[in-house]
């Protein structure tokens, strides 16, 4: 049985540790300390090292006495900021930030869940079938420790991630790839008061190109944004060289191909007309994901909520996360919502019982294998 007071101390102490993107050192051997305490062994990889942080995803294998399919049961490490000198202060049935920091619920939360669910199973004695158990690092800004895992590790057939909000048994089954895109538009500088004619206004191809694009909502499941806009030297001088951070996603590979080349054109456009030129570069930061109402994996949600007595709320989201990589590394797998609400906030909070109805269903979960 999940133990609510257990699990309400052990949250407020995670919380209470630093454990910013690349600085996970001190999360990593708290929960490497508390995993061992159950008589697991623990495997650290190298992804640290590779992306220049402190610390590697966490890998824990446990064995099960049940023939079923491995899963993977996954929550990161690392907090947004302000996650520095965090004090939790429970008022009520919420745990909320102090007000200084962010709370750090997204997501300890989700460790949390983890632990508890462990504990639960070798307590109640729950037969199971095996769980790898992995608690990435810098998903924050880039999901970094997902790309740069250690794989030849994991073998689990399906995946839950814990790092999602809403109420429980609310769970993402489908989320976009996204592309990165840098854009340099290059002009040609000239005096602003006695010369301009000689000029070239990076600026201004700009600002017809961003004029001219599909932004924010292009359709129910593509999206793009101009996100940061920097150049310029002075107000005599016509500006020569803006530079230019964007994005865009869709559930839809083919959509997003569509959508980033009319980006790349609308700025090519531009350029020709006034005489600059344009560098347009993009990346593919993590890939899609779409799982189906008859896919084994949502007949486990169901059968789980049914026994846990929560609503299964299956629905597409915006977001990308660790769900990404992971399917793209061809583990089908879920977002499953914490309860988190308010996050990357310094009004940050969770209901504590959101937090112990998670773990709840993430227990009837892996018994429903």
């Amino acid at each position: 049985m999940v133990n609510r007071e257990r699990m309400v101390g052990e949250f407020m102490e995670l919380v209470k540790i630093d454990s910013l993107t690349r600085c996970e050192r001190k999360m990593a051997d708290t929960l490497k300390s508390k995993l061992e305490g159950m008589g697991l062994t623990v495997f650290e990889d190298d992804a640290g090292a590779r992306i220049g942080g402190n610390a590697g995803n966490l890998i824990c294998t446990v064995k099960g006495s049940r023939d079923t399919d491995p899963i993977l049961l996954m929550a990161h490490m690392d907090t947004a900021v302000p996650g520095t000198g965090k004090n939790p202060v429970i008022q009520g049935n919420y745990i909320r930030s102090d007000g200084t920091t962010i709370l750090g619920g997204d997501d300890l939360a989700g460790v949390e869940c983890i632990l508890e669910a462990l504990r639960v199973l070798k307590e109640d004695g729950i037969e199971h079938g095996d769980i790898q158990a992995v608690f990435t690092i810098a998903e924050e800004g880039g999901l970094f420790g997902a790309k740069n895992m250690d794989y030849s590790k994991i073998y689990a057939k399906y995946g839950f991630v814990m790092d999602s909000g809403g109420s429980i048994g609310t769970v993402a089954v489908r989320a976009p790839a996204q592309n990165k895109i840098d854009v340099v538009v290059k002009g040609k500088a000239a005096h602003a008061g006695i010369e301009p004619e000689r000029g070239v206004s990076a600026v201004q191809i700009m600002s017809e190109a961003v004029a001219n694009m599909r932004l924010g909502r292009v359709d129910e499941e593509t999206t793009a944004n101009i996100g940061v806009i920097s150049g310029g030297q002075a107000t005599n001088i016509i500006c020569d060289r803006v530079e230019v951070k964007a994005e865009a996603r869709s559930r839809d590979r083919a959509k997003l191909d569509r959508q980033t080349e009319h980006m790349k054109q609308c700025f090519e456009k531009a350029a020709e007309k006034y005489g600059g030129a344009v560098e347009f570069e993009s990346e593919l930061c993590y890939p899609e994901f779409n799982i189906r109402e008859e896919d084994e994996i949502v007949s486990i949600l169901k059968r789980a909520a049914q026994d846990a007595g929560v609503e299964l709320v299956l629905e597409a989201t915006g977001g990308g996360s660790d769900t990404n990589i992971i399917n793209g590394r061809g583990i089908q797998a879920v977002d499953l919502s914490i309860g988190m609400d308010k996050v990357h906030t310094v009004e940050e909070q969770i209901n504590i019982d959101d937090l112990t109805k998670s773990a709840e269903f993430l227990v009837a979960i892996i018994k429903a294998v």
